[in-house]
């Protein structure tokens, strides 16, 4: 019995766990996330790359309502508000990517 009831916890326990995913968003902060008009600092780039740098902001992916924030935070630099795939395990409790990939969006 014992055996059963530890197999069924585990079971149920991996069908919660969050898996690997593709989405594709914009790479914003997680400060900001999709709106950048308030800064006034111009353009999105400009917002996000200066929030990053003087700010402590961290690089995330905007997927047109919420901000995950990215654990590779160097490739997401290259993209700053462009538009991107990314593939890697998507944790919704806490809003954040392990990232395995970031491509430009196609």
């Amino acid at each position: 019995m014992k055996k059963i009831a530890l197999s069924l916890t585990v079971a149920a326990l991996m069908l919660a766990a969050d898996g690997p995913q593709t989405i594709t968003g914009t790479i914003t902060e997680n400060m900001c996330g999709g709106n950048h008009k308030a800064m006034d600092m111009g353009p999105d780039e400009k917002c996000i790359t200066e929030c990053v740098k003087t700010m402590g902001a961290k690089y995330a992916l905007w997927d047109g309502k919420t901000a995950y924030e990215l654990s590779d935070q160097k490739g997401a630099a290259k993209f700053a508000a462009k538009k991107v795939t990314i593939k890697g395990n998507v944790d919704e409790k806490a809003k954040t990517i392990q990232v395995t990939s970031i491509a430009a969006a196609k």
